[in-house]
Order: C-alpha cells, then sequence, then structure tokens
C-alpha cells in the first residue's frame, strides 16, 4: 500500500510541475500570437481570479498565502 502511495504521488508531483511549467508557455504563446493555447483565454483567465482574489480582503490575502504554500520545496 506504501508504494501505491509513493507512486501516486510522484505521478501528481510530476505533473504538478509539467502544468507550472506549462503556464508561462501558454502566456508567451498568446502574448506572441493574440490567440489562446486550445480555445483556452490564459491571460484573462488568470486577470479573472486576481480581480476576485483582490476584491475578496483578507480572505484573498489568506488564499494567497494557501495557494504560495504549496510552490515552497522544503
Amino acid at each position: 500500500m506504501d508504494s501505491v502511495f509513493k507512486y501516486m504521488n510522484g505521478f501528481l508531483g510530476g505533473l504538478f510541475a509539467l502544468l507550472t511549467a506549462l503556464l508561462p508557455v501558454t502566456i508567451l504563446f498568446q502574448v506572441l500570437t493574440g490567440t489562446g493555447v486550445f480555445g483556452l483565454d490564459v491571460i484573462s483567465n488568470l486577470t479573472s481570479i486576481i480581480q476576485t482574489v483582490g476584491e475578496s480582503g483578507f480572505a484573498g490575502l489568506v488564499a494567497i498565502l494557501f495557494v504560495c504554500s504549496f510552490f515552497i520545496k522544503k
């Protein structure tokens, strides 16, 4: 059972690393070409997320700290 958890942790960690590396590439692609990747408007989605967090005040700050904690390597 322990090996299943290690396998899933490795798989999900690798998938997360891939997606976090892909995000800047999709933003750059949209800036350079003016079209979204696979029909997704990445920049407007990020803008709406930032506006939503900014409008929520202290709860938004807590949410940002929570999300940033995922990116800190120990």
